[in-house]
């Protein structure tokens, strides 16, 4: 364990404070620099920790925000993102382009905040936190619309691949994956749902939509497939819902010979080679990318 810093809050005003406080330093100096170790109040240690996963779910619906004007521009995300990156003020991490954020931290910790702000009056603040949540909401709910128009908003019957269902890639963890968004609202347009993820346990996939489809729905209408061709055969469409590097790597050639024609990609975490998939013969779409710029060497 090597963290980047520990924080210790505590009453440093009562002997008590002070005492806990230094029993608990001196647990963590056992393994941890003591530079690292930062010690201050309780609000100070509590706000702290709000503000950082705050931080970095700006930064991630900032380039998401960034993603839509690319989309009508024609500029490229993974240009924009590489460009901003390179100014150290700013740093290369939490800058790729997706769907959105997931996972069981980032929106209660803000919504923390709003409801913080919100208490002590402050609500320019509370409505500027808030429009982090508001951005990741509206990033998935386009990327979900350009799907169904894709299809001319008639989904009903045809089946479609969830390549990835939980909120990131090298977790089962499914809380708050944008993956469950995305399949519910295939769902409501009657679309079959063919989900494969690497880790990701049925069980839970199944938990997930019930939460937002009746028990009916995801019995006629979800398939929960343990391989990626299971899930690809068959299907009108594959959507990328997470990050799983394995997904770079699948045989897209074969994939492509199981799946109704013309058959399109559309790519949620920018994780693909587009131009290799327009070969094959894939109609591509993709987030932060106006695919019709896209010019395949020979064509």
């Amino acid at each position: 364990m090597h963290p980047d810093r520990v924080l210790i809050g505590g009453d440093e005003a009562s002997d008590c404070g002070r005492l806990a406080i230094e029993m608990l330093r001196s647990i963590y100096l056992h393994w941890v620099d003591a530079g690292r170790i930062l010690v201050m109040s309780t609000w100070s240690s509590e706000l702290s920790k709000l503000a950082a996963n705050a931080f970095l779910a700006q930064r991630i619906s900032s380039i998401n925000a960034i993603s839509a004007i690319c989309e009508k521009t024609g500029a490229d995300i993974r240009d924009v993102a590489r460009a901003i990156g390179s100014d150290t003020r700013i740093g290369p991490h939490f800058l790729k382009a997706s769907l959105g954020f997931g996972g069981s931290c980032f929106r209660k910790d803000i919504l923390n905040l709003v409801y913080i702000s919100e208490c002590l009056n402050l609500n320019e603040v509370a409505s500027y936190w808030y429009s982090v949540l508001q951005m990741n909401e509206f990033q998935h709910s386009r990327f979900c619309r350009q799907i169904i128009s894709k299809f001319n908003n008639t989904l009903t019957g045809k089946r479609i691949a969830i390549f990835g269902f939980s909120f990131k890639a090298d977790t089962h963890d499914t809380r708050e994956s944008q993956a469950i968004l995305v399949c519910n609202s295939l769902l409501e347009e009657r679309a079959i749902v063919a989900i494969y993820d690497p880790k990701a346990l049925p069980h839970q996939i199944r938990s997930d939509l019930l939460s937002l489809q009746h028990a009916d729905v995801v019995d006629k209408q979800v398939v929960v497939c343990s391989t990626a061709l299971e899930a690809v055969k068959g299907a009108y469409a594959i959507v990328i819902c997470t990050e799983w590097e394995e997904f770079k790597h699948m045989d897209y050639n074969k994939f492509f010979t199981s799946m109704k024609k013309p058959p399109r990609l559309f790519d949620g975490r920018v994780l693909l080679n587009h131009e290799d998939l327009m070969r094959i013969g894939f109609e591509v779409e993709s987030i932060g990318v106006d695919m019709s710029k896209i010019v395949l060497n020979g064509h």
